[in-house]
């Protein structure tokens, strides 16, 4: 009897704690210390206690879903989580929102002392957070581009909550599993999809054709440009020439008058004379010119 008694008293004063472990020490149910992995001993017949805590081991939590066997294909389960994954987004609509949340006790003494059941408090602030976050956004943000920045703010609110609680639970990440629309709305959802999709390939179309019009509009434009510029030379060195021409007949003129109007009446005649088809030349004494025109036919009408 004596010898098991000792056994026990012995039995009870080492213990060992396994990796990912620590042991958080109790002296007559007050907190005392912290031991790391190994072989350990303490006061026998319950003066000292020792609790293991998995405080390297990266935990996670399931919302809206739960998953039956992990792995390449993965298994989930079938039964309705839809209570914790439905939401209320910014504008009035409805998202399934599906997450997962991993942690770590970062403070064992905190986790074990001061929330009487820390993982139930974490996934009912998991949820509040999530909702929170949620709810400030449109069902648009939350199914598409949103994404990435509900799951940070998400886990800034949640890891803002457990230090405000002091539960000793740090947050590594807030992953959102899968996000999609509520089964009666699934379908509307999927028009307004295929409907953005064909306003994204009507815009890559109309970008297409104008790469491929732009060149040859800048093209046309430039050989206008460069037509026009060339009108442009063309009359205004047109322009100089004939006033040119005209200060030198000025000149002319003003040292001979007579010479330079007749002289002008011929070159003007002779430029107007070949263009008439019929000429008739009389005496400028000539009275009667009646008998010398063609008045029959054609030229009398």
């Amino acid at each position: 009897m004596l010898a098991l008694l000792g056994l026990l008293f012995v039995g009870s004063t080492y213990y060992t704690v396994e990796p990912e472990e620590v042991a958080v020490v109790t002296r007559f149910g007050k907190f005392n210390r912290v031991e790391p992995p190994g072989l350990h001993f303490k006061w026998p017949l319950g003066i000292e206690a020792a609790e293991r805590v998995k405080a390297d081991r990266v935990e996670k939590e399931e919302f809206g879903f739960r998953t039956e066997t992990a792995g390449v294909r993965s298994t989930y389960s079938t039964r309705d989580y839809s209570a914790e994954s439905i939401m209320l987004t910014g504008d009035l609509n409805q998202a399934d929102v599906e997450w997962t949340v991993q942690y770590k006790i970062k403070d064992p003494k905190a986790f074990l002392f001061n929330v009487r059941d820390p993982r139930t408090t974490l996934r009912a602030i998991s949820e509040s957070a999530m909702r929170a976050v949620v709810g400030d956004r449109s069902v648009s943000e939350v199914l598409t581009v949103g994404k990435a920045e509900i799951e940070t703010e998400a886990e800034k609110e949640l890891q803002k909550i457990l230090d405000q609680y002091d539960t000793g639970l740090q947050i590594r990440r807030v992953k959102l599993q899968d996000v999609f629309p509520p089964d009666q709305v699934k379908p509307a959802f999927t028009d307004v999809e295929a409907a953005k999709q064909e306003r994204e390939a009507t815009i890559l179309k109309a970008q297409e054709n104008r790469n491929r019009r732009t060149p040859a509009a800048i093209g046309e434009a430039s050989k206008l440009i460069s037509a026009a510029e060339g009108y442009q030379i063309d009359r205004v060195n047109r322009a100089k020439g004939e006033a040119e021409r005209f200060t030198k007949i000025l000149a002319e003129y003003q040292k001979s008058p007579e010479v330079t109007r007749r002289r002008l009446y011929l070159e003007a005649l002779a430029e107007v004379l070949p263009q008439i088809e019929h000429k008739i030349v009389v005496d400028e004494e000539l009275r009667g010119i009646l008998p010398l025109l063609e008045l029959s036919g054609k030229g009398g009408n």
